[in-house]
């Protein structure tokens, strides 16, 4: 599967472009105030169970519902959250720093994800492999990740489609609006005194948000 090039700036710019739209602040505003997914219809009103005879016990507790079991039980299934997505570690310091078209074969198979997911392994990513501000590139020679290269990395390495990368640099830069940064994430992450741990929290933040808006 061809890997589609991309550059930290690239990423930067088009995420940008897609958090300036309407439907992306619509998306920001209001998802609180969306309705909620329509849900099974309501179970027909019923007459209620005639009470038992003082002194006797029901001969069985199925006759005081008015919704069957196997209603009780689909019902319930369908609040559990969804299973996450399988853990795959990160390739090795030395996976780091080689090409990423050698880990193309990560790919296969892979479904898409949230950007709330993407995020937390281009978290994992700057965590495990290291993050850098200068040169604003992909890697530098140790293989240490800025904030969009992560995003890219995660891509590259099997996590989310094209579409999900740039879903997700909107959310670090709706986070980052929220901070009071006007900017893009490229300048934040090479601002002068910013450290790891200010990109870890960035990335956590963003990833919350997104969580919280379904995404």
């Amino acid at each position: 599967m061809a890997i589609p090039v991309l550059t930290p700036d690239q990423l930067d710019a088009q995420a940008s472009q897609l958090h300036d739209t309407q439907a992306w602040q619509s998306i920001v505003s209001g998802w609180e105030l969306t309705a909620p997914e329509p849900g099974p219809p309501p179970a027909p009103a019923s007459a209620p169970a005639p009470a038992p005879a003082p002194g006797r016990q029901p001969t069985d507790w199925r006759s005081l519902l008015s919704v069957p079991v196997d209603r009780l039980i689909d019902d319930a299934l369908r609040t559990l959250p969804a299973a996450p997505p399988p853990e795959r570690p990160l390739p090795g310091r030395l996976g780091a720093a080689l090409p990423d078209r050698v880990h193309a074969w990560r790919r296969v198979g892979q479904g898409d994800l949230r950007p709330s997911v993407h995020l937390g392994y281009a978290r994992q990513i700057l965590a495990e492999w290291g993050w850098q501000n200068t040169p604003y590139r992909l890697r530098n020679a140790r293989g240490a990740r800025c904030v969009c290269g992560a995003l890219l990395t995660a891509h590259r390495l099997g996590y989310g489609s094209p579409t999900t990368v740039n879903r997700a640099g909107a959310w670090l830069i709706t986070e980052l609006r929220s901070q009071g940064w006007p900017g893009l994430i490229g300048p934040w992450n090479r601002a002068p005194g910013r450290t790891a741990a200010d990109a870890l929290a960035l990335v956590d933040a963003a990833a919350r948000r997104a969580a919280a808006a379904g995404h």
